[in-house]
């Protein structure tokens, strides 16, 4: 994402008012835009557009958003009344994200001083009603956000927003790899790929497993031995993996594997990929390690093929960029349904990304029972305890529906000396028994993305 990126602030009003009021209406919304600027709370810079008062220039201004690659949305507010009409071409054009601000200059109303000159300028109340009542109609998507901007709620609502905006940017231009196919039989995990890029903007491609073999072949032994000496100063690596130890080399193929994967995405632009245990062409082990670590570099990523939570991972690491906590691939294991609170224990085969480590990553080597394959290295951690977000996405056929649960992640109960992968155990709310329930009926996957950096603010 580009460093200049921003958002634009458009205000609304018309032209019968006046120049002199629509003097004032320009002072004041420029003053919002300082506010917002100055709180704080934005991720992004708010630019100040000069004030619309008809349909052309409002066409215009949408089109000059779409545009502007740096524009990653773009938030409206009427100060006056702005008749609605004239919005209809421009809202229909938009396509970057839009927030309705329903706010108005003032924080507090100059009870002894209001005349028929301040009811003229300051008319958001219903303004922005009828703003409302267009997009409605329209069916335009959009978040509204209500109150004075020095409140600090509202413009941590609008940096949310913001935050949603850099994933809808990200998503836009996202190309992910798939290495096979999904994992056969599975139904969640099929998708349609071109309604997927047509709603979303993503590109879904194939490319053979031996395409992903022949760039780890190619990985030189220099980059090994970087990788190697940078796991021992990230990680705990036990003694058999070590410089030394009788089972390096493993150590040093999984390095030589994600080598490999890295240049083959940076080579092709990706921003995501996907793997499958049962196609795994001349790979030695199935990729752990260096997936974990691709994943904390902000790569999204979905097991067995599952190229649906893979763009889903991406997107959502690019809206909590920056932001406290981190965000894995993840899937629904097993329960404990003792004592009131029931929990989860998530995992997955090996990739579980260390951004969501409570504790420093151990770098380990077990056998895994499916793949055929040499035993993968991995590393092994359990997830910082903590509020968090679980989403899933799936494929309707005639939509795509995305399911979260509001979740708080704990402790284990017990420590799991025998468990050698990376987990998360969590409680769902408002209790297991409602939160499955209601995913079993909505239809939603057994991959997720488990977030503790993005909430509900940002996803709504």
């Amino acid at each position: 994402m580009a460093a200049e990126s921003h958002c634009w602030f458009l205000t609304g009003s018309q032209g019968l008012y006046g120049p002199e009021t629509l003097e004032q209406v320009e002072r004041q919304s420029q003053q919002i835009v300082d506010q917002l600027n100055e709180s704080g709370q934005l991720p992004l810079q708010v630019q100040w557009q000069p004030v619309l008062t008809d349909s052309e220039a409002i066409h215009r201004v949408m089109l000059e958003a779409n545009a502007d690659s740096s524009c990653l949305g773009v938030i409206a507010w009427m100060h006056t009344f702005s008749p609605a009409k004239m919005w209809i071409r421009g809202l229909g054009a938009l396509q970057v994200p839009l927030l309705h601000l329903h706010t108005q200059a003032n924080a507090a109303l100059p009870w002894s001083e209001i005349d028929m000159d301040f009811m003229n300028l300051n008319q958001a109340a219903h303004g922005d009603r009828e703003f409302g009542y267009i997009q409605t109609r329209l069916g335009v998507a959009r978040k509204t956000v209500v109150g004075h901007v020095s409140d600090p709620s509202v413009a941590a609502r609008i940096g949310a927003w913001q935050r949603a905006t850099r994933g809808h940017a990200a998503i836009r231009r996202l190309k992910l790899a798939r290495f096979g196919d999904n994992m056969r039989d599975v139904a969640v995990t099929e998708g349609d790929k071109v309604d997927a890029e047509i709603r979303f903007g993503v590109s879904v491609n194939t490319w053979g497993v031996n395409d992903l073999v022949a760039a780890v072949d190619a990985a030189s032994d220099a980059e090994v031995d970087d990788l190697v000496q940078e796991y021992g100063d990230l990680y705990d690596v036990v003694p058999e993996l070590g410089v030394g130890g009788e089972r390096h080399e493993s150590l040093r193929y999984g390095a030589r594997i994600e080598a490999g994967l890295r240049h083959f995405l940076t080579d092709g632009g990706f921003g995501a990929f996907t793997t499958n245990f049962q196609d795994l062409g001349g790979l030695r082990q199935l990729p752990g390690l260096a997936v974990q670590r691709l994943m904390a570099e902000g790569y999204g990523f979905g097991g067995e093929g599952d190229w649906k939570t893979s763009v889903m991972l991406h997107t959502i690491k690019a809206i909590g960029a920056g932001q406290p906590g981190g965000t894995s691939f993840m899937e629904d294991y097993t329960y404990d349904l003792t004592g009131d609170k029931h929990k989860i224990l998530g995992a997955h085969m090996l990739e579980v990304c260390p951004t969501i480590a409570g504790d420093r990553p151990r770098v380990e080597i077990h056998p895994l029972a499916i793949g055929d394959r040499e035993d993968p290295v991995r590393l092994v951690f359990t997830a910082a305890s903590g509020p968090a977000s679980v989403l899933g996405i799936c494929d309707l056929g005639e939509r795509f529906r995305l399911v979260a649960n509001e979740v708080d992640v704990v402790p284990p109960d017990e420590p799991l000396p025998k468990l050698p992968v990376a987990r998360a155990v969590w409680e769902p709310r408002p209790s297991l028994a409602t939160s499955a329930a209601c995913w079993l009926t909505a239809g939603g996957p057994h991959h997720t993305v488990l977030s503790q950096a993005v909430g509900t603010e940002e996803l709504t």
